[in-house]
């Protein structure tokens, strides 16, 4: 545990966006609910948040997918390790995301997700990195914090499955 972690964004600053996104999705679907898809496991502390400020209907399911393995840098292959557990027929579905970087995760998931016939997808991320963007066609719809290329840590997630219960953003200073 030699690193030291960096406020990057305070944690009242995380709650104030992440109500001011879930008053933009309330916005967004009103007169619908909206069917949230938390990436594991580091999208599952925002998913609740954002949740909780949502004030249509929603409802919940939960995927994990891989790109990393042990390492901070994607390794470009992915794999689904839990996929859905309801069918998306119709749904208006958004992927919650704790944070998009290469983009390469997410535009694998979206293609996946296409094939299942849900009525709309949209995607809504904690941080992103359009620095390290990769895949120029992932869209995000709704961004908290718009971040630089640092490995980040906190609000779910994590460096070596430590430091995802942090209450703020913090960058890891190794």
């Amino acid at each position: 545990m030699g690193e030291k972690i960096r406020v990057l964004v305070p944690e009242e600053e995380v709650e104030a966006k992440i109500r001011e996104v879930g008053a933009q999705i309330s916005r967004d679907y009103a007169g619908r609910s909206v069917h949230l898809i938390s990436i594991l496991k580091g999208g599952v502390f925002f998913t609740c948040e954002l949740a909780k400020n949502i004030t249509v209907p929603v409802s919940l399911d939960f995927m994990a997918v891989s790109s990393y393995g042990g390492d901070t840098k994607s390794s470009g292959v992915v794999k689904i390790v839990k996929d859905l557990d309801e069918p998306l027929q119709g749904k208006d579905v958004l992927i919650v995301e704790d944070i998009i970087d290469s983009g390469r995760t997410l535009a694998h998931l979206v293609e996946v997700l296409k094939q299942r016939n849900p009525g709309s997808i949209r995607i809504c991320t904690l941080l992103d990195k359009p620095s390290r963007r990769v895949k120029k066609q992932v869209v995000v719809d709704y961004t908290c914090f718009t971040i630089p290329d640092e490995f980040v840590v906190g609000y779910g997630l994590d460096y070596d499955q430590k430091y995802r219960n942090l209450p703020y953003i913090g960058v890891v200073e190794f």
